[in-house]
């Protein structure tokens, strides 16, 4: 069975989006319909494809037939456990889901590696300014990390995207081919508002790290972290709801970034001999942290929070791109499609695109857990 796409908006508004989304029983089937939907296209647009990783094998087949039969050759993309629309989610099937933008005044830079895109960024004749980029990187690449870091600061861009989930391979596709490692497109000029939800509620009051040993935390405010923990969470404070112990994360503020900017990192353990609580991230000595809670409720009210505040920010969007982890969906929200609903009921009928990643990117850091929303404004 196809599930039916979103179709293409007016052609009279000033930049043109159309989307695509098929799940079927072959990935020939589902492409045949994705690129139906699409229609014909112009070459100057740019388009972005994600699969499920039942069709990670044909991810450059999938790009090669949709750029015959729409026109449009330039595309980015990757392969995801799961792929979603708006207000569909696709898991376990062969599912594909495109979106072509077409971005009156932008400059598109198409690139293939990091070295690929700093060095183009670098030749004086492009007149290109600080920009914004859509990436998409391989989680078993060494240098992802490094690269993340370098494409941002070496071309002045906002990054957002992620990295491909597969229980197969992990396949990018950039222009003309496979991507080395961190590919995807840089713009300029480009009109959009982008925002992060982390899926959690802060808890009160923030510790700072005064012994630690790796990703083992000795002492929070210079007394013993199991001190600190008793105190907390023997039972809840009343500015506080019951506390779940399997939803606990910390937060860990990132130092010298504004808006008490942080990640968040999973408790995996408690270790009674050295009295430590363990993390999933190394730790030092000054780093402060918060304790949050991880849950349906959680992250359903962080989501409308992020939506609200990027409808503020664009009220006519003309489409989006969407990376979301992989262990939120019906994992976090409960049911297949609850998170793309809440985001149809706050934005309405916009196209949107996007995949359930292995770590998404916003800036040049590497999040978990999260949802990255980019929407392309009408301005």
């Amino acid at each position: 069975m196809l599930v039916p796409g979103q179709g293409r908006l007016s052609a009279g508004m000033p930049e043109v989006f159309a989307s695509g989304h098929a799940a079927a029983s072959d990935w020939q089937e589902a492409v045949r319909s994705v690129a139906a939907q699409l229609g014909d296209l112009d070459d100057d647009d740019i388009g972005f494809v994600y699969v499920t990783d039942h069709v990670a094998d044909h991810l450059h087949d999938v790009v090669g037939f949709l750029a015959a039969a729409t026109g449009l050759d330039q595309w980015c993309g990757t392969v995801g456990i799961g792929v979603l629309s708006n207000p569909v989610e696709s898991f376990d099937k062969p599912a594909i889901v495109a979106l072509a933008c077409r971005l009156p005044g932008a400059r598109a830079h198409v690139f293939r590696s990091v070295d690929e895109a700093v060095g183009r960024w670098r030749q004086p004749e492009s007149g290109d300014t600080a920009g914004f980029g859509i990436v998409h990187g391989d989680p078993r690449h060494a240098d992802v990390l490094d690269g993340l870091v370098r494409l941002a600061r070496e071309t002045g861009s906002y990054l957002v995207g992620g990295l491909a989930s597969s229980r197969a391979g992990s396949p990018t596709h950039a222009g003309g081919g496979a991507g080395d490692g961190l590919s995807g497109v840089l713009l300029s000029g480009a009109r959009v508002a982008t925002a992060l939800t982390q899926g959690c509620s802060l808890l009160d009051g923030s510790h700072e790290v005064t012994r630690a040993d790796g990703n083992a935390v000795l002492e929070l405010d210079g007394r013993p972290v199991f001190d600190v923990l008793g105190e907390r969470f023997s039972g809840a404070r009343g500015s506080e709801r019951p506390v779940d112990p399997a939803s606990l994360h910390v937060a860990l503020l990132i130092a010298g970034s504004d808006a008490g900017a942080f990640v968040v990192r999973n408790i995996i353990g408690i270790d009674p001999n050295q009295h430590a609580m363990l993390l999933a991230e190394e730790v030092s000595r000054g780093d402060v942290l918060m304790f949050c809670v991880r849950d349906h409720e959680a992250a359903e009210a962080d989501l409308r929070r992020m939506l609200q505040s990027l409808k503020s920010r664009a009220s006519r969007p003309l489409g989006g791109l969407y990376f979301s982890c992989l262990a939120r969906g019906p994992h976090m929200f409960g049911a297949v499609n609850r998170e793309m609903e809440i985001i149809r009921d706050v934005l309405g009928d916009v196209p949107v695109a996007g995949f359930f990643s292995n770590g998404e990117i916003s800036l040049d850091r590497l999040y978990a857990y999260t949802g990255v929303l980019t929407l392309f404004r009408d301005d």
